[in-house]
């Protein structure tokens, strides 16, 4: 992988909980971290065909390593305006260097 094909910029935001004066709780969103990734989308490759077990997932992302953070499926992806969430998170062949990541596109009911 190089930059050459990771030519998007994507943001990790980490949801949490937060409770207001009148004990109403409601979403908060923090980015986390902005950096560079690829995204490939679903299609009929026979990288998508062995991932049969994530059905569920749109899109296949990839990028560096963030020092310092780890990924999880409770971060959303945010990628060129449109919001993922992550289904699945794994280090690229244990090395430590790229962050693979499966996720699925947010759609919104309203509007």
């Amino acid at each position: 992988m190089s930059y050459g094909k990771m030519n998007g910029f994507a943001a990790l935001l980490a949801v949490k909980k937060v409770k207001d004066a009148d004990g109403f709780v409601a979403d908060s969103e923090e980015t986390v971290a902005r950096f560079r990734a690829y995204r490939e989308g679903r299609h009929g490759s026979v990288r998508w065909a062995n991932l049969a077990a994530f059905s569920e997932a749109t899109d296949l992302f990839r990028f560096r390593t963030l020092k310092g953070i780890t990924v999880s499926t409770e971060h959303v992806l945010i990628y060129g305006g449109e919001r993922f969430e992550i289904k699945s998170v794994e280090d690229v062949k244990g090395r430590g260097l790229y962050t693979e990541v499966l996720a699925k596109k947010v759609v919104s009911t309203l509007g």
